[in-house]
């Protein structure tokens, strides 16, 4: 893939308008999130309910991607977008309000860091997948790394804002400042006139959707093994962020400040990590750079764990930071690249329910392990966690970026049934007939293997592979599909990549036009009462 400078998206005028939105946006939450931490922290004296804040964040993209990636991939993205923007500033406000009133207890804060959690996780597919939808797929490494240096700008600035905020007018004034920030992305995204490509067919159910994702994703070794390696990172990594209200309190004896400073040095770090991405990448294996970001990360949970100065722990959050960045725009871009675009916001999702996941759980565990045992173990016990993190890619490798092409290949050609058929007519069988040579047959049952995977992934079920006995060069493959429209879909869900596996089946039949005879079929299982009876009468006679 050719290589693109880090900047080079700025020259598309809608990623530069959506990209400054997104900076103030994200200066907003990172302002709420230092709110939210420490007024927890001054609402009680729990460590878990300290890292429930973070857990209350992250919960709701495990819980809820899955349904917000399969919005995305079937309906327009940026209307969902705008309706997540707006839900979260609506949600901000009466925040706010609560605070100033003082209705706020923890459980209370818990649920609106909660909804406005939710609202992330309907958002983020549909901005993640739109990344697509902006710029060329070259440009698209630079484009996810310029997104995490629009959040880290802001985290490096935002947190010592929030803190000051905080100290200065009280947390009300930071969820406020939450809630107007969302107004800049919103305008963007109304101003945004995507042209989507007109919808050949009707939208999929949510549970079709669903389940398509996850077909894919489980026919897709690459993206199971990126998923992997997210949720662990995830699971340990949390602990920073999870306990460094407890750490700056504690340990450094710090205020809201001090701790709206340490979350700048960690994005600050996380910025630098961002520059980092593109020269560290064209220089190493991806993996080597997934084993760095984890190592890098333990070394600095470790110091944090025994550091008792400030400045100590803001240069370990400086790393922890850069190392943060390296492995999540990492993993982010190796899913958006293996991926077609039918189903790339169901993919994205999967795997921030990964990682996600794993941070909220490991919120949760780090809080209950620093409740029994205190913050210095749980963070010792999490760097323990990244250096088990390194050693899995020797068996869950992390590979570099597809070079496939994965625009749809757009060959098929929908036939004409001579027969009423509807969306919902099925279920279908489909059976295709493969005239090949005996000194072919090793060959041909190896793409076939490809074949399979190829057809599971893209919807078929129940796919076999038949060999007729009377003429042994005759082979048939045969699948299933629920209805008219899922074989339609089906095809048109092949890609470019998937054609090299076609054309040499083809060149194997033999025969002069070397096409495959395709026979698609529509079950009946009615059978009159009369016939029955004859049928179950002779269930006892041999085969004719």
């Amino acid at each position: 893939m050719p290589k693109a400078s880090i900047l080079t998206p700025f020259r598309i005028a809608t990623f530069r308008s959506l990209w400054t939105a997104t900076l103030m946006s994200n200066l907003g939450g990172l302002v709420q999130a230092v709110g939210a931490g420490w007024l927890m922290a001054t609402l009680t004296s729990s460590h878990g309910m300290v890292a429930l804040v973070q857990s209350s964040n992250t919960l709701p993209v495990m819980v809820f991607s899955l349904i917000a990636g399969a919005l995305a991939d079937n309906f327009n993205r940026r209307r969902i977008m705008i309706f997540a923007q707006g839900f979260m500033a609506l949600t901000s406000v009466a925040l706010a309000l609560c605070a100033w009133a003082g209705l706020l207890n923890p459980w209370l804060l818990l649920l609106f860091t909660f909804l406005i959690g939710c609202g992330t996780a309907l958002f983020n597919p549909s901005w993640q997948a739109s990344m697509g939808d902006i710029v060329p797929r070259a440009e698209l490494p630079s484009a996810v790394s310029l997104n995490s240096m629009s959040f880290n700008m802001m985290r490096s600035l935002g947190p010592a804002v929030g803190g000051m905020i905080v100290a200065i007018a009280g947390a009300a004034a930071a969820f406020l400042c939450n809630a107007l920030s969302y107004i800049p992305l919103i305008w963007a995204l109304l101003r945004w006139k995507p042209a989507y490509p007109a919808a050949a067919l009707p939208p999929e159910s949510l549970g079709s959707a669903l389940g398509a994702g996850l077909r894919y994703v489980l026919m897709s070794p690459a993206l199971l093994r990126v998923m992997g390696r997210g949720a662990v990172f995830g699971f340990a990594a949390a602990s920073v962020l999870a306990l460094l209200p407890l750490v700056v309190r504690d340990s450094l004896g710090g205020t809201a400040l001090t701790y709206g400073i340490t979350l700048g040095a960690f994005g600050l770090g996380a910025l630098g990590g961002a520059m980092m991405n593109g020269p560290l990448r064209a220089r190493l294996r991806n993996e080597w750079v997934v084993r760095i970001a984890f190592l890098g990360f333990a070394a600095a949970v470790a110091v944090l764990s025994a550091s008792t100065e400030i400045a100590l722990s803001m240069a370990a959050l400086l790393v922890a930071g850069a190392c943060w960045v390296l492995a999540l725009s990492l993993f982010n871009v190796t899913v958006q690249l293996a991926t077609p675009r039918w189903v790339v916001g169901r993919a994205l999702s999967f795997y921030q329910t990964a990682t996600f996941g794993g941070m909220a759980t490991g919120a949760w565990i780090w809080g209950l392990i620093a409740d029994r045992s205190g913050v210095t173990v749980a963070l010792a016990l999490a760097a323990a966690m990244l250096v088990l993190g390194a050693l899995l890619g020797l068996w869950l490798e992390v590979t570099d970026f597809s070079r496939l092409d994965l625009d749809p290949l757009d060959r098929f050609r929908a036939p004409l049934p001579r027969i009423d058929m509807v969306d919902r007519s099925g279920p279908i069988m489909v059976m295709i007939d493969y005239d090949i040579a005996a000194p072919d047959t090793d060959r041909f049952l190896a793409l076939m293997r490809a074949r399979r995977r190829i057809r599971l992934r893209d919807g078929a079920r129940q796919w076999a592979l038949l060999r007729d006995i009377e003429e042994p060069e005759r082979w048939t493959e045969s699948y299933h599909v629920p209805t008219w429209v899922d074989y339609l879909r089906h095809n048109q869900r092949r890609t470019k990549a998937d054609a090299e596996n076609a054309d040499q089946l083809r060149a194997l039949i033999r025969g002069p036009d070397k096409t495959p005879r395709v026979h698609r079929l529509i079950e009946r299982q009615t059978i009159p009462e009369t016939e029955d009876a004859v049928l179950r009468a002779s269930t006892d006679l041999p085969d004719v």
